[in-house]
């Protein structure tokens, strides 16, 4: 009988603020160790937190992108533990009424759509870090991290694969970014997942779960997931039992490997911080946050397929960010709403293929928005045809100016002059009789090297519906 795998995520995206949730420390990245954290940080004696209310708001935002319970109070807790990197030996956190309550998103894999259920998001304070290098021996803190704002976003265990699991995560990283509450650095630390995994029969309740601490790729947690299932699996069936721990997933050998045993709520002590009032958030705060909001990648997509004409796989890529649907749009405010399937297809295509290459985003693109759809017009306009058109796209993204200049300084306009092409096809024909006689002899095959000859002597400028239609008129 099948295992089936049942998966939840608990992901923390880093918020956007420019100082820390509860002091006026900055929380820019790469800082010195130590040289931004402030006596609230240093939990000094007689120093009080204050709320940073825009980190409130990002929440709330989050809250109404999933469509989520929004409650008009919450409560921040102390969550009781005991770290190096925690200098007051608790964390300011939310337990019973958090920013955020029950929503939910919708996720897609294999063509299939699903609605993964958010249990809660709640607001707290991230620790400092623990440096283990060039310390001979001992271990040194740095308290830069410590105070930084975080959303903690809770799914419930509604996933059934880590391909699901990916799909949840790259959906909530791709939904904090659009709205501009995080920026989603991976590398950087503002986005990590920690992943709870069981196994059952279907059917059966819940098992064990497991929980993989802190990955910050989307690679890492399934691996993670495909080895942690694994080795659920051997343990049962050779009679052992699931032990309810935190793990690590160690990437330099693919495995996971026991960090602690896994704490229960009542084993953090929460209780309310006396030093932080109940949060009270009106109505009219609310809708002030929704009206802030940008279009959601959701109501996007389907705009862009119903005014656009577009398919889902181009609307899905072309939301992929903000920053992605805005430069779409610029270049339909040049091209016009009656080419987006080339202008789209020229963003999926040369422009992601350069993008990825030079391991550049959209928004340090050479080529602006502007300067694609101005390449675009010539290809409608007839100027050049698509395959000049990756010649002057590699020189613009090289910097040799706009795709007009471009065309006039390597003479590459198009010739659409019916008799020039006439002619070259009268010279490519003659000069290939035998070719001639098997194309009337049925060798239709033949059509092709023909057309390649005519763009050959026109070194690709001959307009290619014309060369086609003037070759069948010739042939015929």
């Amino acid at each position: 009988m099948q295992w089936e795998t049942v998966i939840g995520l608990e992901i923390h995206a880093q918020l956007a603020t420019k100082s820390k949730i509860f002091s006026a420390a900055s929380t820019a990245y790469g800082a010195q160790p130590n040289s931004q954290a402030c006596l609230v940080d240093l939990a000094m004696p007689g120093v009080l937190p204050v709320l940073n209310k825009r980190a409130l708001e990002m929440g709330i935002a989050f809250g109404l992108a999933i469509n989520a319970e929004v409650p008009t109070k919450s409560v921040f807790a102390r969550k009781n533990y005991f770290y190096p990197d925690s200098p007051k030996g608790y964390q300011i956190s939310q337990f019973e009424l958090p920013v955020v309550g029950k929503g939910q998103i919708e996720i897609e894999v294999n063509g299939q759509k699903k609605m993964i259920g958010v249990t809660r998001a709640h607001l707290e304070e991230d620790a400092g870090k623990s440096l283990h290098e060039d310390f001979h021996g001992m271990t040194g803190i740095d308290l830069n991290r410590s105070g930084t704002p975080l959303l903690e976003i809770v799914s419930e265990p509604d996933m059934r694969s880590a391909a699901e699991a990916i799909a949840y995560a790259k959906a909530i990283h791709e939904l904090v970014q659009f709205i501009g509450i995080c920026d989603g650095n991976l590398q950087e630390g503002s986005f990590r997942m920690d992943v709870n995994v069981s196994i059952r029969r279907p059917g059966d309740p819940f098992g064990t779960r497991t929980e993989l601490k802190n990955i910050n790729s989307f690679k890492f947690v399934e691996k993670a997931i495909a080895y942690e299932v694994d080795r659920h699996i051997d343990v049962i069936e050779s009679g052992g039992k699931i032990v309810q721990e935190t793990r690590l997933y160690d990437a330099d050998k693919d495995e996971t490997r026991s960090m602690r045993a896994k704490e229960e709520a009542n084993d953090y002590r929460y209780f309310p911080d006396p030093d932080l009032l109940p949060v009270i958030v009106t109505q009219d705060d609310i809708e002030a946050v929704r009206q802030s909001l940008p279009e959601l990648p959701a109501v996007l997509r389907a705009r862009f397929v119903a005014d656009y004409g577009l398919s889902e796989y181009d609307a899905n890529l072309l939301t992929s960010s903000k920053a992605m649907a805005q430069y779409f749009e610029t270049m339909l405010a040049t091209a016009g709403d009656q080419n987006a399937k080339l202008c789209a297809n020229w963003i999926s295509g040369e422009l992601a293929k350069s993008l990825n290459r030079d391991e550049l985003s959209i928004e340090a693109s050479p080529i602006s928005a502007q300067a694609l759809a101005g390449l675009v017009m010539r290809i409608v306009d007839n100027t050049i045809s698509g395959k000049l058109a990756k010649q002057v796209f590699e020189a613009m993204w090289a910097g040799e100016g706009s795709a007009d200049q471009v065309i006039e300084a390597k003479g590459l306009k198009q010739i659409t002059d019916s008799s020039a092409i006439e002619k070259i096809v009268d010279e490519v024909l003659a000069a290939n009789a035998k070719q001639v006689e098997a194309y009337k002899g049925g060798q239709e095959k033949m059509f092709g090297f023909f057309v390649g000859q005519v763009m050959k002597q026109s070194k690709g400028q001959a307009n290619p519906a014309q060369v086609n239609e003037l070759l069948k008129q010739k042939l015929s």
